[in-house]
Formats: C-alpha cells, sequence, structure tokens
C-alpha cells in the first residue's frame, strides 16, 4: 500500500536535516532522503509523490518562508520550534503549490496538523492549525479555479478503524459490505470537510458509535470504485485510527451495510477480508495498543 502519509515523514525529516545544515538544495533534500532506508520503509511510500515534494520544497523555499513571516509576524522565524517550521513549510507547500486534484487542500491541513501531533511538542497542532488555517482563509479557498472538476475521475473519502478494550484483549468493529467482504467504516469527503471529520461520521452511520477518540493518521489507500450508469472512478481513502468503548454495534445507515460485528485482534477475518485493507486494519490496532500506552 503506497502510502503517502509515510512520503510526508520522509520529506519531513528531510527537511528537518537540510535546516540544520542551512542547505535545501535539491541535491541536499534528496540524498537524505535516500539514506534514511534504515528508518523509513521506502517500499511503503509513494516515491513519485516523494521526489515532487523535494522538488517542489527545494524551489519553493524562500517563498514559503516569506509566507511564514507574513502569517506569523509575532513569531520570528528563525524562532519558531525547528521542527514546527518544517512542517509549515511541507504544509505551505501542498496547500500553495501542490495538485488541488490529488491533494484537497482540507486534506493538506489536515496532513500537517496530524504531523504536529505526531513531531511536535504540546503546542505545535495549534500553532500549526493556527498559521495554515490563517493562510487557507486569507486567500479564500487557494486557487479555487485548480480544484478538481466534475470530470475529474478521482475522489476522496475518509475511513476509521474503531478498537475497543475489552479485559486484556483488542477488538475492532468491521462491517460487511454488500459484496460479503468485511470491511471499515468511510464515507466521501464532502467540499470543505476535514478528512478527520468524515471518518468520525463514517463511524457513526456504519456503526452507530458517537465515542470515537482518533488516536491518529494510518495512511492511506487507492482503489477503483463503479457506480451504476457512472464511469470508474479512482478513490483515495485516507484512515484514522480511533479508540471506543465495545459497545453493541447499531449503525444508522443501512444502504451497503450488511452486517456490523466486533472481532478480536487475533481472530479477523481470513478470506472474507480486502486483502489491501488487512495492513491497514493492523495499523490501526497497534495505534490504539500505542496509544493506551502513551495515555490516550
Amino acid at each position: 500500500m503506497a502510502s503517502r502519509h509515510l512520503s510526508r515523514i520522509a520529506a519531513l525529516q528531510a527537511l528537518f536535516a537540510a535546516d540544520v545544515r542551512s542547505d535545501f538544495s535539491l541535491n541536499t533534500l534528496t540524498s537524505t532522503w535516500e539514506d534514511n532506508t534504515d528508518s523509513l520503509a521506502h517500499d511503503d511510500e509513494d516515491q513519485p509523490f516523494t521526489e515532487n515534494l523535494l522538488k517542489g520544497l527545494a524551489a519553493k523555499k524562500d517563498e514559503i518562508d516569506s509566507v511564514i513571516v507574513k502569517s506569523a509576524p509575532q513569531w520570528p522565524i528563525e524562532k519558531i520550534a525547528a521542527i514546527d517550521r518544517n512542517i509549515l513549510r511541507l504544509g505551505l507547500f501542498e496547500l500553495l503549490y501542490g495538485s488541488t486534484i490529488s491533494v484537497p487542500p482540507k486534506v493538506a491541513l489536515n496532513e500537517a496538523i496530524e504531523l504536529a501531533k505526531t513531531f511536535g511538542g504540546d503546542s505545535s497542532p495549534k500553532f500549526v492549525n493556527g498559521v495554515l488555517g490563517a493562510v487557507y482563509r486569507e486567500m479564500g479557498s487557494p486557487r479555487k479555479s485548480e480544484s478538481p472538476k466534475k470530470e475529474s475521475t478521482q475522489d476522496h473519502a475518509a475511513g476509521a478503524v474503531v478498537c475497543a478494550k475489552e479485559g486484556d484483549n483488542w477488538y475492532v468493529a468491521l462491517i460487511l459490505d454488500p459484496f460479503g467482504k468485511w470491511t471499515v467504516p468511510k464515507s466521501s469527503i464532502n467540499e470543505g470537510e476535514l478528512s478527520q471529520t468524515v471518518a468520525l461520521r463514517a463511524a457513526e452511520e456504519e456503526l452507530g458509535i458517537t465515542d470515537v477518540a482518533i488516536i491518529k493518521t494510518i495512511g492511506e489507500h487507492t482503489h477503483k470504485v463503479h457506480k451504476p450508469g457512472e464511469d470508474v472512478r479512482e478513490r483515495v481513502v485516507h484512515y484514522y485510527a480511533g479508540v471506543a468503548k465495545k459497545a453493541p454495534l447499531s449503525p444508522e445507515k443501512k444502504e451497503g451495510v450488511k452486517d456490523v460485528q466486533w472481532f478480536a485482534a487475533d481472530d479477523i477475518p481470513e478470506d472474507a477480508l480486502y486483502e489491501d485493507l488487512r495492513s491497514v486494519i493492523e495499523s490501526g490496532i497497534i495505534a490504539a495498543e500505542r496509544g493506551e500506552h502513551n495515555g490516550h
């Protein structure tokens, strides 16, 4: 499963190293990324996406820094924590110069906040959200003319791997779709929605769970969808790990949901599960377990 979330982590690592060296040349960014094979599984990245991030960041670094200076005047850029400074650079590049068809602005914002939660300090998510949100609002939906047109063959959705602990065991809530396959709840992202909000909505509609606490983002997955009377489309689903209480499941949304069930972590269906979702579900369970140990 090629993950753009891993690509962003790799780009952030390269940016941080370049910041330490005060050298943001493409050669430095690329060589740092290539040298990080021990800390990141490059096979799991969307490598062309990573390469495009690094090329763009090398070319637009000065312009992006000028935006940071204007958007956070009370914080001289050299005084901003290094990790926050480079998360802002990455987020602003995607927001201002990336492809809005491949990565909608709201997704870029959400991903930057997730990086801040994972790698920054306690105040990092709020700070990053404040700066990027201000840029987004000031521009009034950045580069609106580049937004996906109706004829675009790609859309975005968000899903939740909802886990619960009972005794010493972890469980995951799955739904059975009309094709007889177990999967996780997901829903399309509408204009102006954050993907995390959509993941929570999917859990409420398709599982009947309203108290999910999102732990972290766990990657994304691209697959083909075919609706009657429409062309085949490519859907990018952004997945989140969440924790809830293990209560009876009562979905609000009946269409497309044949059954819902809690499965023990070591008893997830083998044959009746979409194979490309197995790693997503396993990552969600691991995130839930680690979240508990970290006090979430």
